[in-house]
């Protein structure tokens, strides 16, 4: 049967596209709460737990950020060849569970060693839904989508800092791991109630290492695909450190305190301002020129970012809107990379994606947290990384297109 770029391919679903949108989103958002309604916490833990250095408290982003990364060449793969739904099951199962006992933990130690294994058991929520897009549409529509899911995922970050606050308010710091284990367990019925299967009979694939390694030489050989691997691992680099080093640098050297989940909010808000407008520019101008556009944006502004940080008096609100620009930009650069490099590759979408977030996840978050650990009280490790995250990512991007930035491709119809 032909279809386009804007035509379903997948077995029909029990839920419409908005329900389905809604429900992928909400699974890539519990990886993003695992991360985020901890920030307001990080202090309370590491005192509570006797932490020996006050950048410990970064391992416990980014040691999930690192199991997620090298857990997630697994549920691709997996899915691949038994289906996106009983993967999916799992990692929620697990997500589940491994949040209980991050509650009860009782030394630091146990609680970092839970949270990588928190992030290598979960990362199908981070893998999955890209595959699952991937498995029903193309193209720009494919970019359109993801920008959609983002839209409505990013609101959980943005809430979650406030969430986080506001258990420890009336709870300990505990009770932040028991608010997402109660939530997944309702995504769980959720989605077993309502989500139906998309990789068809045909499109299996055999699990062996031959099978495996030939997938994976397959991505990391196609100069397309490949080049927009990088450079979205490149950013997320930057966001990494972000993520690890916001409490210190926005609660603690720019003075917000308990104001820090009103100012993460609001630049958890420019990304959903940015992948709403993405949602909308993408379908007229094309994935890369909008993100080329955006990582030339991203470049300068980082420059802009740097003159302030290595200046005498940088001011919150300063810090606050240039990051509010980054974090935009970088809505953009991730979403339509994505569909960039996932293009290629319709029958093996779950290994493609395994393996975009294995690199992605795993040097960003190795890096974060390198650059993390140099924290120095101030805003100028963050400026750099942004400055060499945009140049390292126009690099890659100009290798993969062979020097030629914005080009519209036209997707034709193919043979399903």
């Amino acid at each position: 049967m032909p279809h386009g770029p804007d035509v379903t391919f997948s077995p029909p679903s029990r839920i419409g596209e908005r329900e389905f949108v809604l429900m992928i989103a909400m699974m890539q958002a519990m990886q993003a709460l695992a991360i985020d309604a901890m920030l307001p916490a990080l202090g309370d833990i590491a005192l509570d737990l006797h932490a020996a250095h006050a950048n410990d408290r970064q391992l416990i982003v980014g040691g999930f950020l690192v199991g997620s990364g090298l857990g997630s060449l697994v549920p691709g793969v997996l899915s691949d060849r038994y289906g996106r739904r009983p993967v999916l099951f799992v990692c929620l199962g697990a997500y589940f569970l491994l949040n209980v006992a991050c509650a009860l933990a009782t030394s630091m130690t146990m609680l970092i060693t839970l949270r990588v294994i928190t992030g290598f058991f979960t990362s199908g929520m981070t893998v999955l839904p890209a595959a699952m897009i991937r498995d029903r549409f193309e193209g720009d529509r494919m970019a359109r989508l993801q920008s959609m899911v983002s839209m409505i995922f990013l609101l959980v970050p943005a809430l979650a800092p406030s969430l986080g606050q506001a258990v420890l308010l009336f709870a300990g710091w505990r009770w932040v791991f028991g608010i997402m284990a109660i939530m997944s367990a309702g995504l769980l019925l959720w989605s077993v109630l309502r989500l139906s299967e998309s990789v068809t009979a045909e499109n299996r694939q055999q699990i062996s290492v031959s099978a495996i390694f030939h997938n994976m030489r397959d991505i990391v050989t196609t100069r397309e695909s490949f080049g927009y691997v990088l450079a979205l691992s490149a950013a997320a680099t930057m966001f990494f450190n972000f993520l690890s080093t916001a409490q210190q640098l926005i609660g603690e050297h720019f003075g917000a305190g308990r104001m820090f989940p009103l100012f993460f909010a609001f630049l958890a808000g420019s990304m959903i301002i940015a992948s709403l407008t993405n949602a909308r520019l993408v379908m007229r101008f094309g994935a890369r020129r909008v993100s080329h556009t955006a990582l030339l944006s991203f470049i300068v502004v980082g420059a802009i970012q740097a003159y302030f940080a290595f200046g005498p008096h940088q001011s919150l609100i300063q810090f606050a809107v240039l990051t509010a620009l980054t974090l935009g930009l970088t809505a953009f650069i991730t979403a339509n990379f994505t569909a960039i490099a996932l293009q290629p590759f319709g029958r093996t979408a779950g290994a493609a994606s395994s393996v975009l977030a294995f690199m992605r996840m795993v040097i960003g978050a190795v890096g974060g947290l390198i650059i993390g650990s140099m924290y120095d009280g101030s805003a100028r490790p963050l400026a750099v990384t942004i400055m060499g995250a945009g140049l390292f990512a126009l690099a890659f991007v100009l290798w993969s297109e062979k020097g030629r930035l914005f080009r519209r491709l036209h997707y034709p119809p193919q043979q399903g």
